[in-house]
């Protein structure tokens, strides 16, 4: 779950109960310095946008602002919860024993990769997923390998190099893709035609084409749009639905990206077009 949270600085400490969810805190706002209270441990820091709070399932802990800090406006944050099952499914993937691995409280670690990865995310969640569920487990992904590899007691190699999909499963892999380009495809839906975790696949198949399968998914879309508009005298916006894009801005947004052309600007006059008939 992903939210935006707003807060008072308070000298009078408010507590947390240990949570079942990790927790991610981002800091929004203008800098503001925040006390955490953890295992009989005080950490204080005067955080800003691009540190980073990251507490582990299953810890109880304590904040509060400096008493002579109380007088400052409303400080924003961006909170995020990642179920324990969410790590051990990527960890799983990635081959990663989690048993050798401890997730470790931090407390304003400048990380800008990982205040990147949240804000796209927030961005697609708030624009009520224009870009699909693929781009956002996509997101999720990115965001729990950077956890396990940055937020750990061991810096682990993501994905072992022995495993590989074979030809056949990235042939169906493929072959379920452009079946199904006017679907909102997810990486569970695809996993499942060679069955295997959503998490592994992705994987896998950024390994065996170079790009993930979001990134497959909406090149594909933007070829089928590319032959739609030379062949046929649909409407852009129809086009975009067709192939699976959320709106007929979307499809100019990832068409430009990809050709550096609108879709216009590929689209032929209706002389040559009535000619190519």
């Amino acid at each position: 779950m992903v939210e935006q949270f707003q807060y008072s600085p308070t000298s009078n400490e408010a507590k947390s109960p240990a949570l079942s969810d990790h927790r991610l805190i981002l800091p929004l706002g203008s800098p503001a310095p925040l006390i955490q209270k953890r295992d009989n441990a005080k950490h204080e820091s005067i955080l800003q946008q691009g540190d980073s709070i990251f507490v582990p399932a299953g810890y109880p802990s304590s904040w509060r602002s400096p008493r002579r800090d109380t007088n400052r406006p409303k400080q924003q944050q961006l909170h995020i919860w990642l179920k324990p099952e969410s790590l051990e499914q990527v960890a799983q993937a990635s081959e990663i024993n989690l048993e050798r691995i401890d997730l470790v409280n931090c407390f304003g670690r400048q990380d800008l990769q990982l205040h990147h990865i949240a804000m796209l995310l927030l961005g697609e969640l708030q624009s009520n997923g224009i870009m699909g569920r693929l781009y956002v487990e996509s997101l999720t992904q990115a965001l729990v390998i950077h956890l396990l590899r940055h937020y750990s007691t061991i810096a682990p190699t993501i994905a072992s190099q022995n495993s590989s999909l074979t030809r056949n499963q990235l042939q169906q892999a493929i072959d379920y893709i452009h079946t199904h380009l006017d679907r909102d495809l997810s990486l569970v839906e695809i996993a499942k035609v060679i069955n295997i975790s959503p998490t592994y696949f992705a994987s896998l198949f950024k390994r065996a084409t170079g790009i993930s399968p979001h990134q497959y998914v909406i090149k594909q879309r933007v070829e089928q749009a590319k032959l739609l508009l030379s062949k046929t005298d649909l409407e852009i916006a129809n086009i975009a639905l067709q192939v699976g894009f959320s709106s007929q801005s979307h499809l100019t947004q990832q068409f430009q990206r990809f050709t550096g052309m609108t879709p216009k600007q590929v689209r032929p006059s209706s002389e040559e077009f009535d000619k190519s008939l």
